[in-house]
């Protein structure tokens, strides 16, 4: 039986991280109210503009459900403004603060090849937009992969988040290593 992931689609590219986990077996769900939480095996927090997803968030009533959901040990996957929603100074389940637009505007966007721990020196191709990074960290916090010095991946416990688009590209495996944490 496959995993179910649920994608909470407020905002951001949602319908490619479902693309992404279909083409390695999961089951993807959207999830937009409390009550679809129910019957996940992890959920992914895609990109977007952080402030618009708080909104949507508080509207919907989500914060408390997603830090039970957090508090019950079901896996979390940030990605980008994903990333920005798992830290302290929003829903406060990763021990990370992050620095938005850290590398700059639009227009600073880039690709870069990251060494991400884990995947056997195969670099993975990584879309960064409008991206932040992880400006501080607590000591439980182990740090994935870098650019120019800075964290823009890392993991703690069952929580991952990165401050790129793995959905924006055709390598699933970001999204395999997030279902390899499931069981």
């Amino acid at each position: 039986m496959p995993s179910v992931v649920r994608v909470l689609a407020l905002q951001g590219d949602f319908q490619a991280h479902a693309r992404l986990l279909r083409s390695v077996g999961a089951e993807p769900r959207e999830v937009r109210v409390p009550g679809e939480l129910d019957g996940l095996d992890g959920l992914i927090i895609p990109g977007g503009e952080s402030t618009v997803m708080t909104l949507g968030i508080e509207r919907e009533g989500l914060a408390d459900p997603l830090r039970e959901l957090h508090g019950a040990g079901v896996p979390i996957l940030g990605t980008c403004a994903g990333l920005i929603m798992l830290d302290r100074d929003h829903l406060g389940l990763m021990d990370i603060r992050a620095r938005r637009n850290a590398f700059g505007r639009q227009l600073h966007s880039f690709e870069a090849d990251l060494d991400l721990a884990g995947f056997d020196g195969v670099p993975l191709r990584a879309v960064f937009i409008r991206a932040p990074w992880i400006a501080e960290r607590g000591r439980d916090v182990e740090v994935l992969a870098e650019v120019d010095g800075h964290p823009v991946a890392a993991r703690e416990g069952r929580l991952l988040a990165v401050a790129f688009h793995p959905e924006l590209t055709d390598d699933p495996r970001l999204h395999e290593l997030f279902l390899s944490g499931l069981g």
